[in-house]
């Protein structure tokens, strides 16, 4: 086997970060009800707020199905996640799984995929906050921005002028919650858990209120469009990215054995429970045609309050429940992105920059302000429309190799310590693989073009770069890399 072949299949042993990265460890000081809050407030908000609208036109009433398949993919590998994390509870969640269970290749890749998808998720949601942000100031102060202060100059796929300059707004939220990631991880979690329990609050309010006016005219012909369930499904899926947002805090969490697996589960209950309590009420208010049309916006669920209402007042409540919620969402999903940067640079695939922790606030500052100017950058003037599928391509990517690297652990160190242990093992993490691949088949293909061409470039950046400096060949010999530092985990 070549230099490249053997060095793309070493993994990095179990215990590696204790013996080699003394003083890189970020502070724990995260509990259990935060870490749930990051969860949530990664994942609720996306899907409700912005991604309704355009899933609802593809399946019809049958949109349910979607979030549902979506629920059970993301549930099945919300388990996985939740067996790793409690096992080896440090910050880059995939990547770092992957790297112990599959290899350097294969954690090059997988890097790579949670790069994108945190990067364009952040953008994305950004965007879509800037709809909701300009709706509220017309309910509250009579005038929005213009379009071209909130509109990207890049036209959508009809190839119709926007008539837009940058999303200036998008930018600005980038940037609040830079700042509030440079001051703590801590405080950014108590904040966001406040902004979590609001939009439950108001998005139980919408619940209500859709169901006021249920229509069951609106469910008529349930599977008419059950053709595009799995599409609406994978243009769901990226929303659940919050449940590996959980998983990146691993390294700053207290008691994370316990912790991480408490958090992951219940954000996928209060997840699940909440979407589709959303959906239904939606389209018992309105019906699919009205969904697919310029008058639901992404502001759709705002405008179900006026019309059902025909009270101006609840549709300024849910504007002001959007931008608080999606400030939550950006807020933790460009903390993810931070933590799984900092581990990628903790192993020496990129810039040891990207590693260093402000003494005075404990957060990796430098790291934090050039992801969140890239993101700005892209927030500002990309059309969200070409982002969102490329978010579940990471996503889906993300959740398959969690499952495959947690078989691989089982395989190879049986005795390592897991206090919380997938059940109907090896059912739920093939299961998990075999939905994953499912709704990956059904993305567009311009999405695999995109992404496979991302991939292709971050697999040449290591091959210039991070081969050359990746902390493994720096600290060990092959022969140390090809054993684990305690026999104890291996199988006897």
């Amino acid at each position: 086997m070549t230099s490249l072949g053997r060095q793309l299949l070493r993994r990095k042993p179990i215990l590696f970060q204790h013996k080699f990265h003394a003083g890189e460890e970020l502070p724990r000081k995260l509990g259990t009800f935060q870490l749930m809050m990051f969860g949530v407030g990664a994942t609720i908000g996306t899907g409700i707020f912005f991604v309704l609208s355009n899933a609802i036109p593809l399946a019809g009433p049958a949109v349910i199905i979607s979030f549902i398949v979506a629920a059970v993919a993301a549930g099945l590998s919300a388990l996985c996640y939740a067996e790793l994390s409690s096992s080896i509870p440090v910050s880059g969640s995939t990547y770092s799984f992957t790297y112990h269970a599959l290899g350097e290749g294969a954690a090059i890749l997988v890097g790579g995929c949670v790069l994108l998808e945190y990067g364009l998720a952040v953008s994305a949601v950004a965007v879509g906050w800037s709809q909701y942000f300009n709706e509220l100031l017309g309910h509250l102060f009579g005038f929005q921005l213009p379009t071209a202060l909130s509109t990207t100059f890049m036209a959508g796929p009809d190839g119709a002028p926007t008539g837009g300059v940058v999303n200036l707004p998008a930018i600005v939220l980038v940037g609040l919650c830079m700042l509030l990631l440079i001051r703590g991880a801590s405080e950014s979690a108590t904040v966001n858990a406040i902004m979590v329990c609001i939009k439950l609050g108001v998005l139980a309010l919408f619940i209500v209120i859709g169901f006021s006016a249920f229509n069951a005219d609106h469910f008529s012909n349930f599977f008419h469009q059950a053709s595009g369930i799995g599409g609406a499904a994978g243009t769901i899926f990226f929303s659940f990215i919050g449940l590996d947002a959980v998983a990146t805090a691993g390294e700053e969490v207290k008691n994370p054995q316990k912790a991480i697996p408490r958090a992951i589960i219940g954000a996928l209950l209060i997840v699940t429970a909440t979407y589709v309590l959303v959906c239904l009420a939606g389209i018992a208010a309105e019906p699919v045609s009205w969904w697919g049309t310029k008058a639901a916006g992404e502001a759709g669920l705002a405008k179900v309050m006026e019309m059902v209402t025909g009270a101006p007042i609840w549709a300024t409540v849910l504007s002001a429940g959007a931008v608080i919620s999606v400030f939550s969402v950006t807020l933790v999903t460009l903390y993810g992105q931070t933590r799984i940067l900092f581990s990628i640079s903790r192993d020496g695939m990129v810039s040891k920059k990207f590693l260093e922790v402000s003494p005075r606030f404990g957060t990796p500052v430098f790291n934090t302000v050039v992801v969140s100017v890239l993101v700005a950058l892209v927030a500002g003037f990309v059309n969200d429309v070409y982002l969102w599928d490329s978010v579940s391509f990471g996503t889906l990517v993300a959740f398959s190799l969690v499952a495959i690297s947690l078989m691989v652990l089982r395989r190879k160190y049986p005795n390592l310590e897991r206090p919380f242990k997938v059940p109907l093992f090896p059912v739920i993490p093939i299961l998990t693989v075999l939905v994953c691949l499912y709704v990956l088949t059904s993305l567009q293909p311009i999405t695999w073009i995109i992404c496979v061409t991302w991939l292709a470039i971050v697999f040449l950046f290591y091959l210039v770069y991070g081969r050359r400096h990746a902390t493994l060949s720096n600290y060990t010999s092959e022969e140390e890399i090809s054993e684990p530092i305690h026999p104890e985990l291996e199988e006897k």
